[in-house]
């Protein structure tokens, strides 16, 4: 028997599943401070493609300033370190 028949099949991916585009903290430092972060402004600044469609950020890296983040997820840590410098991480539908 050939080996692709005796190896059974792992798992099962949805075809049309969502994906997100990810970006770290430590990416979002090329915006102003106190700047409005949308993803429409991180494909404009060569972050993330047009066609990634949702945005997730992760709490990776260092942030400096306070930013209004908006995006479609976040991590806890990413939530934590926004919040810490006095900005605001707000949630897409």
């Amino acid at each position: 028997m050939p080996l692709q028949r005796r190896v059974p099949k792992r798992g099962f991916r949805k075809p049309f599943r969502k994906s997100a585009a990810v970006i770290n903290l430590g990416q979002l430092e090329v915006f102003a401070s106190g700047s409005d972060v949308t993803p429409e402004l991180m494909v404009e600044r060569g972050l993330i493609h047009a066609g990634d469609g949702r945005v997730k950020i992760l709490g990776d890296g260092s942030l400096s300033k306070p930013l209004t983040v908006r995006a479609h997820g976040f991590s806890s840590k990413a939530k934590e370190k926004i919040e810490a410098l006095g900005g605001k991480a707000e949630l897409l539908p």
